[in-house]
């Protein structure tokens, strides 16, 4: 989900304390073989066949277990998707505001009780689970007391905090059925070398435990990210040999190689995406993460349009180039009326889903389910105006069964 929506995130508070409750048996199931893994030329494989599927993103499934330790309406929520044969989602599994860490640093027993009941659920009903262990990229540095550039230095709080949090939830959490694969964060590529970085520094909201100014070191550069996505892997792979690790970021931004390069906004040629995919994922990672939504059709290659399909193709190349999966993370097309109403929403949802299929991309997931306050332009649930989503899912992972590629 792209930073500009997610301004309405900085409204809205999960709570920075849960309840306690019982203790309950751990999720954690012993399994040797995860249900994916990446083989030759980037194919995604489960059982040793090529596999594709589509999931869901399902955001705040935990996240609001953590706001409200008897708030398990993430139950019913699986129910829903194993019903319509959503084989995954992708969540934010960590707090949100660093304040919402403060049962995990007072209580991290209770904390992962609230997980373990959490995977468990996920596992009884054999959804599978791409957890996001650092969603956004501002708020461990906040939590440490560091600029958001301190995901750059190896030697900083934050890469000391994101070991920790790794060893505790990989070490948990890498034998359970449910695992599918592990993610960095949500887009932190985005960020990187924009000239105007003074404008799209991160938020300031002390009562939510920010820190109460910003500066220059907020600033993220490409070589900054690439540091924080390398240590990601190799701090996963220090504990898990096998489940497949994906940064989480977006499509790069039609400018990115010469941001990153020029620090200007001229549109990179095609075979530039394809290498700012590649160097953005870099090894252990090998799973490679984009986003695409309607927007990333516009002014790509210095023409006015570009189709969703030859962008997913040349992802499929950079996916065959590294020899790497390829998890397109979101999809989705609003429909408030800024972005032209439900009607062409529906168009280029069908648009987007079609291209998918027909580049054969592995593994992708919609944006959103069960999300509230983003029911104004794109949530999805069984009973709103957008339910027919879910329709769509399911009747796409059935022609993808039907091909052999489940």
């Amino acid at each position: 989900m792209r930073k500009s929506s997610l301004v309405a995130l900085a409204v809205l508070v999960f709570g920075s304390a849960a309840m306690t409750r019982a203790e309950e048996k751990s999720a954690v199931t012993a399994r040797t073989v995860p249900p994916i893994t990446i083989g030759e030329k980037g194919v995604v494989l489960r059982d040793g066949k090529p596999y594709r599927a589509v999931g869901i993103n399902y955001f705040s499934a935990f996240s609001r277990t953590l706001a409200k330790a008897d708030d398990t309406s993430y139950e019913a929520g699986f129910d829903e998707l194993a019903k319509r044969g959503i084989p995954f989602i992708r969540l934010m599994a960590c707090p949100f505001w660093p304040k919402e860490y403060d049962l995990y640093k007072s209580d991290p027993d209770a904390y992962f009780r609230l997980m373990d009941a959490f995977v468990k659920s996920a596992e009884q009903r054999k959804i599978g689970l791409i957890p996001s262990l650092f969603w956004y990229d501002a708020t461990v540095p906040d939590l440490m007391d560091e600029p958001r550039s301190a995901w750059g230095d190896l030697k900083s709080k934050t890469i000391a905090f994101m070991h920790k949090y790794i060893t505790e939830v990989v070490g948990r959490y890498k034998d359970s059925p449910a695992l599918w694969a592990w993610e960095l964060g949500n887009e932190y590529s985005l960020g990187a070398d924009l000239p105007n970085a003074a404008q799209n520094r991160p938020w300031i909201v002390p009562n939510l435990g920010t820190r109460t100014e910003r500066g220059p070191g907020d600033d993220l550069t490409h070589d900054m990210v690439v540091t924080a996505c390398r240590e990601f892997g190799n701090a996963i792979r220090q504990l898990d040999k096998v489940h497949p690790i994906t940064t989480g970021n977006s499509l790069p931004r039609g400018t990115a190689e010469h941001l990153r390069r020029e620090h200007a906004w001229t549109q990179d040629t095609r075979e530039q995406l394809v290498q700012n995919i590649i160097d953005v994922t870099p090894d252990p990672v090998n799973l490679i993460s984009v986003h695409v939504y309607p927007f990333d059709q516009e002014k790509r290659f210095s023409q006015p349009e570009t189709s969703y399909l030859e962008v997913l193709q040349l992802c499929m190349k950079a996916s065959a180039d590294s020899g790497k999966g390829l998890f397109v993370g979101e999809f989705g097309a609003p429909d408030d009326e800024k972005n032209g109403g439900p009607e062409k929403a529906r168009k280029e949802f069908d648009k987007l889903l079609a291209a998918i299929e027909e580049a054969g991309v592995p593994l992708s997931a919609l944006w959103v389910f069960d999300l509230s306050f983003q029911d104004s332009f794109i949530n999805v649930t069984t009973t709103n105006a957008r339910s027919w989503q879910l329709d769509e899912l399911e009747k796409a992972n059935r022609r993808l069964k039907e091909k052999g590629c489940q």
